[in-house]
């Protein structure tokens, strides 16, 4: 599976949306489920998806499907 299928997946298991309702301004400013729960349930999602382990202060960045998509990269991840 390319990545982005796999980062959509862990939104999709997370959240419980279709994949067509995410965009890069999916986040905790514009989504009434996303809370510190659903923010940190996604984090072991991520890191075994790409076989990465994030430094904590980038899971307290993961506030947003955009801002989760620039993250990536600095673990040298394309999405």
């Amino acid at each position: 599976m390319e990545n982005l299928g796999k980062y959509n997946n862990a939104f999709v298991e997370v959240f419980g949306v279709n994949v067509e309702e995410l965009n890069d301004d999916y986040g905790k400013d514009t989504v009434e489920e996303w809370d510190s729960v659903h923010q940190l349930s996604l984090v072991p999602l991520l890191e075994e998806a790409f076989d990465i382990l994030f430094d904590p202060e980038d899971i307290m960045e993961l506030t947003s499907y955009g801002n989760g998509k620039e993250l990536l990269k600095k673990y040298n991840v394309e999405i």
